[in-house]
């Protein structure tokens, strides 16, 4: 059992570090073809790389919970749409918060929130916490402040808008950790990509192409950019088909608080990207909220009895 969570919370790991990685491209991306028409694309291309997934999965005999039966499929397709839905309207609405103003350190620190949003919410589906867990909560937000907050701290509406998507990425957690025991997790993964994109189809139709002939002609060219598909390529292919088909392997089995946590490492991962593909420099203080949120995750999975007895 230990060595599957080990296990789990490695790909967990692994998942943050794309996610990580991707706050290098995200911003930059939404600014280039529209928020609306980065977060579609990147979704419909996430599902479509797992398509393939899927087929090799269940020839090579590794799909565990393979449907079967009409009441199999009724359950993945309600696992996938409710999936898709939460994380359609927690996508899109930090895409809009980067769009409208709010930096990638402050918004990896706002999102990242959810570590402490998704113990308390989990408090009614009578998900309780470990003293452990809200002592590792507690020195994480320290840790994600320390790394991703500088000069003064101040919400705009893009912030509101940022705080808002840790409530709905909150929900997304508690939704994989729902269903995930009882469903085959790529394709629930597949189907809630493809439910992100063509819900998300309908204000880029409006909003990113003016909702006229005209304004599609004038979207158009900026798909002709290398640099837009190269943006849209890791953002759909590995943020969205890898990393969010980790997230929902990854966190099966694991208590979600402690899943949340793992997946917060995103802030020190993006941090790191900045550095090496940015060339930007990391202060002391990032690096010393990088080392408390590494303690906050192996404080958090300390075994309770064994967490009392070092309290003592």
């Amino acid at each position: 059992m230990y060595r599957i969570k080990l296990t789990h919370s490695i790909l967990l790991l692994i998942t943050a570090f794309i996610w990580g990685v991707a706050f290098v491209v995200q911003s930059e991306g939404g600014n280039a073809i529209g928020p609306y028409a980065f977060n579609c694309l990147r979704s419909i291309l996430g599902g479509i790389v797992l398509l393939p997934v899927i087929i090799f999965l269940d020839k090579a005999g590794f799909t565990n919970k393979r449907p079967t039966n009409k009441n199999d499929w009724k359950k993945l397709w309600v696992a996938g749409i409710s999936c898709g839905i939460a994380l359609c309207i927690a996508s899109n609405i930090q895409q809009l918060g980067l769009y409208f103003g709010t930096s990638a350190g402050k918004a990896g620190f706002l999102t990242s929130c959810y570590i402490l949003i998704v113990p308390v919410l989990g408090l009614f589906v009578k998900r309780k916490c470990g003293i452990n867990i809200w002592i590792g909560v507690g020195i994480a937000l320290v840790g994600l402040y320390l790394l991703c907050i500088h000069g003064r701290f101040g919400l705009m509406f893009s912030d509101t808008l940022v705080i808002l998507c840790a409530f709905f990425f909150s929900f997304h957690i508690l939704l994989i950790d729902r269903f995930s025991p009882f469903v085959d997790g790529v394709r629930m993964s597949c189907i809630q990509f493809f439910v992100c994109g063509f819900l998300t189809a309908i204000p880029m139709f409006f909003v990113d192409m003016k909702h006229s002939i005209t304004g599609i002609m004038q979207w158009l060219p900026v798909l002709s950019s290398p640099q837009v598909w190269i943006m849209l390529g890791y953002a759909g292919f590995l943020s969205c088909g890898v990393a969010y088909t980790l997230q929902i392997i990854g966190q099966n089995g694991l208590n979600p608080t402690v899943a949340s946590l793992l997946m917060s490492m995103e802030s020190v991962f993006s941090v790191l990207a900045g550095w090496l593909i940015l060339n930007q420099t990391m202060r002391p203080k990032e690096l010393t909220g990088c080392l408390l949120l590494f303690l906050a995750i192996v404080i958090a999975q300390i075994p309770i009895p064994n967490f009392k007895k070092q309290l003592r």
